[in-house]
């Protein structure tokens, strides 16, 4: 499990039109880094939706956005357009970065169990450090949490 004030793990991870970001080209500013379960659910989109609304708030607080989930680059790419997202979403389709932030995990519902995506946000200092984690998100409020600690 991750802990705050540890570096974050490094990624190299394809966005909607595939190219290339990494964790170490965003230095310099934080990230808020939120791993969501997939494209166009409701809780999802919510999350998402709210980000993007938020955007010049999270601007002025010198922060980017960038959303991570399984789906496919080709899956991102309609999402963002679909819902006007204006931030990185970046596929991990390998799940490599998924486990390294330790958001992969058994869930279970309607009395069946699968691996899948917890909700989580972390937000990550200018030097690369976790300065913030929030485990197991509720949607309603989230983006108001994350920048009360930018």
């Amino acid at each position: 499990m991750l802990t705050v004030g540890e570096a974050a793990p490094a990624f190299a991870l394809p966005d909607a039109t595939g190219s290339i970001v990494r964790l170490k080209d965003l230095r310099g500013q934080k990230v808020i880094l939120y791993f969501y379960p997939k494209d166009n659910t409701s809780g999802c989109t919510k999350e998402a939706c709210a980000f993007q609304e938020a955007q010049p708030r999270i601007r002025r607080k010198s922060a980017v956005v960038v959303g991570v989930s399984a789906d496919s680059t080709s899956s991102h790419a309609s999402f963002a357009a679909k819902f006007g997202l204006r931030f990185q979403l970046l596929s991990d389709e390998s799940k490599g970065t998924l486990q390294a932030y330790g958001v992969w995990k058994r869930k279970s519902m309607y009395g069946r169990s699968y691996m899948g995506i917890e909700r989580t946000t972390f937000v990550i200092d200018e030097k690369g450090k976790i300065q913030h984690i929030f485990p197991k998100v509720s949607v309603d409020g989230h983006v108001d949490d994350v920048l009360a600690v930018l």
